[in-house]
């Protein structure tokens, strides 16, 4: 059975790059435009990595991470953020929140699979 990875930014373009790549090498996607579509799309379904983006409107990616972290059916899957942002203290807020991992747009794909073969 295929592993099924949530990736949630609010750029179809980017949520596209994404998906086309995990879905090649056999990854399940579940897309998602922010956090809020993000939550609603946690069903009791087995996730078994989330990639997302901080800065998206209705729900960052860091609030994100807190409401995911709070869910007990949820909290321990691993979180990749995948975004723009490469302020150090937003960098440390994420990891407070829960986040596994960081990588800054744009990124290579090799390094984004790399990190997501160690997560997933």
């Amino acid at each position: 059975m295929s592993k099924t990875i949530l990736v949630v930014d609010d750029s179809p373009s980017v949520r596209q790059i994404v998906a086309l790549t995990l879905k090649s090498l056999g990854y399940k996607v579940i897309e998602a435009v922010d956090g809020v579509d993000a939550l609603a799309k946690l069903d009791g379904q087995k996730i078994n990595l989330i990639v997302s983006d901080v800065n998206m409107p209705n729900m960052n990616g860091i609030e994100l991470v807190k409401e995911v972290k709070a869910h007990p059916r949820y909290k321990f899957t691993p979180i990749l953020m995948l975004t723009t942002e490469s302020d150090e203290a937003m960098q440390a807020a994420g990891k407070a929140a829960g986040a596994k991992a960081w990588l800054v747009k744009p990124f290579q794909p090799a390094v984004l699979l790399s990190a997501i073969s160690k997560l997933a």
